[in-house]
């Protein structure tokens, strides 16, 4: 087993990075810029380097002990066999796995324990882990999925800015705010949504949050429905695990959500043990481990 082993956490947004002992005690933690392998694998590439560079100082260990290290980097588009093929043969490690960024959050949220997170952020995803076998649900991008999304909700929320503009609804505070952010001008909105990707629309998601905590039917009628899907989702959960499992939701929407799920579900959702960093270390270590003893 190396001497290191380094777990990453690579979002669209940063890149953090822990290095860590063979036991997987963490010694140092660094950060850097976006690492999504679909859209910028290069500047994914960079951006793991930098923020494992950066853990390796905190840590106080020379950074050229980086080529011997082992990684495990959680990052989106594990599944897609191109870019992973891309970046792992760049990857600066003597060995590397490559895997799903929800799956290193199962692990923080979980540790080995059994059960179930769902995800809510930008996207949506849900993933079961009952003994060895890993379930995906959802997940599926914008276009076609991520139902109860960020990205959805902002959605949602500029269709009835068109339909209050348009007389078909009612205006509400919700929809005169965006409305005014736009101008009053309903060809600027369908400007936006033409360009816009998944987390520009997320970017509404808060506004239909903070209009619904003031009774706006708008945004109320907005969560409920997503609320309804994120309840769907968690029913097919609820029986694909035992009662006693683990139930943790993540992402910048879960804790907005408690209020508006299901009481059924609600009452379940426990606080995660340890973020996707520190789960991205855990996985690293016993990936790691299990090599050696089998080589």
């Amino acid at each position: 087993m190396p001497d290191f082993i380094v777990g990453i956490d690579g979002g669209g947004t940063s890149c953090r990075a822990a290095v860590a002992a063979r036991d997987g005690v963490i010694l140092g933690r660094g950060k850097s810029g976006a690492a999504n392998i679909l859209t910028d694998p290069d500047t994914a590439l960079a951006n793991i380097l930098a923020a494992t560079q950066g853990a390796f100082r905190e840590a106080g260990i020379d950074e050229r002990h980086i080529a011997s290290a082992a990684a495990l980097v959680g990052v989106a588009g594990h599944n897609v066999g191109e870019a992973v093929h891309y970046v792992r043969a760049r990857l600066p490690f003597a060995r590397a796995a490559i895997e799903s960024d929800g799956l290193i959050a199962l692990q923080g949220a979980l540790g080995n324990r059994d059960g179930a997170v769902g995800i809510l952020g930008t996207g949506t995803l849900y993933i079961i882990r009952q003994a060895e076998a890993v379930r995906y649900l959802g997940g599926w991008g914008f276009a076609v999925g991520d139902l109860g999304s960020g990205a959805r909700l902002g959605h949602a929320a500029l269709q009835e800015c068109l339909l209050a503009h348009d007389g078909i609804h009612e205006k509400t505070a919700l929809t005169r705010a965006l409305l005014d952010e736009f101008g009053n001008d309903p060809g600027r909105i369908v400007e936006f949504a033409r360009a816009a990707h998944p987390g520009d629309f997320g970017r509404y998601a808060p506004a239909v949050f903070d209009h619904a905590e003031r009774h706006d039917a708008t945004a109320l009628s907005i969560i409920r429905a997503a609320a309804a899907t994120v309840d769907e989702a968690l029913d097919t959960v609820a029986r694909r695990t035992g009662p006693d499992d683990g139930l943790c939701l993540l992402g910048g929407l879960a804790q907005l959500y408690i209020p508006y799920i299901a009481e059924r579900h609600a009452s379940r959702v426990g606080q995660p043990l340890a973020d996707a960093l520190t789960g991205a270390v855990a996985l690293a270590a016993a990936r790691f481990a299990a090599a050696e003893v089998t080589s």
